[in-house]
């Protein structure tokens, strides 16, 4: 089963972590299956960006992005050449290293 490092976020895991997840299986699925509550405002849909990574390790690993993430990805607090939404990027068998940025773009959040 691959690794996820996820770095340091002051809110979803203050000293990073590690996690393991099934072949197939999304990094949004897979930090939620370990506690680590990243947001996914629209439920793992592909309509918003709130649960955006940028991926610093292992990006080609990943599948491809359709139009779909691209278009959304736009739209993403941070953006960066390997950024995805992590509802969308399916594990392989390699590990990967990710980034969740400060901020997201949640009006849901933000209002409270």
């Amino acid at each position: 089963m691959p690794t996820i490092k996820i770095l340091p976020h002051p809110e979803y895991c203050p000293q990073g972590a590690s996690v393991t997840a099934p072949t197939g299986t999304s990094i949004c699925e897979a930090l939620l299956d370990n506690q680590i509550n990243i947001e996914h405002a629209c439920d793992m849909s592909a309509a918003c960006t709130t649960c955006h990574v940028i991926v610093r390790e292992g990006f080609n690993s990943l599948n491809e992005l359709d139009e779909t993430e691209e278009d959304l990805l736009d739209r993403a607090w941070g953006l960066e050449p390997n950024s995805r939404l992590s509802c969308q990027a399916i594990l392989a068998q390699a590990d990967v290293t990710v980034e969740i940025p400060k901020y997201s773009i949640n009006h849901a959040k933000e209002n409270h």
